[in-house]
């Protein structure tokens, strides 16, 4: 299962095109609402959470978790206690980690990305903390995906598919919604 967490003030293009991108690849993708069922985006747009953050059982399911960016639901985001623990069982699990815009800081904060290449949006780069920061618009090193903001959002969500489903797949998505680069 694939856990993406919205928290109030998230930037929705950066959660609803990767949940996109991996629904077309036939993916199981949650929304986790951390601040209630209803979250609502940066830009005033309500989304109704699959499931609230209490209602996540940390564990053997989570494949993969997704933090979008956004403000202030990045910042939101970091001070849950079920983001965090989630973050550490995918590190201590192996297990991918997703992050576009502000949302790396997170990861940074908690020296996750010391000594891995990562992005972030313009501006957040210090707050990636031991990372060296990354020339692409979407980076992976390890089990880590990193993209830079709002406006690379299908390339990340392709980033996420190409790993869990491999580049066929990934291939057949980008060519089906005409995304040329």
């Amino acid at each position: 299962m694939i856990y993406v967490f919205l928290a109030e003030g998230f930037e929705e293009t950066e959660a609803i095109t990767p949940i996109d991108m991996l629904r077309r690849a036939k993916q199981n993708v949650a929304t986790v609402g951390v601040t209630g069922k209803v979250v609502t985006g940066s830009h005033g747009v309500p989304v109704n959470a699959d499931i609230t953050a209490e209602e996540l059982k940390i564990g053997g399911d989570m494949e993969m978790i997704v933090l979008p960016g956004g403000m202030p639901g990045t910042l939101n985001e970091e001070a849950s206690d079920i983001v965090q623990a989630a973050i550490d069982y995918c590190v201590e699990n192996d297990r991918w980690i997703g992050a576009i815009c502000a949302a790396p800081s997170i990861l940074g904060h908690r020296g996750i990305l010391r000594g891995k290449t990562a992005v972030c949006y313009p501006g957040f780069e210090e707050a990636l903390e031991g990372a060296e920061i990354g020339t692409k618009s979407v980076v992976q090193d390890g089990r880590i995906i990193t993209a830079r903001g709002a406006g690379v959002a299908v390339d990340f969500g392709l980033a996420l598919v190409g790993v869990l489903c491999g580049t066929q797949t990934q291939a057949q998505i980008r060519a089906s919604i005409i995304c040329d680069n």
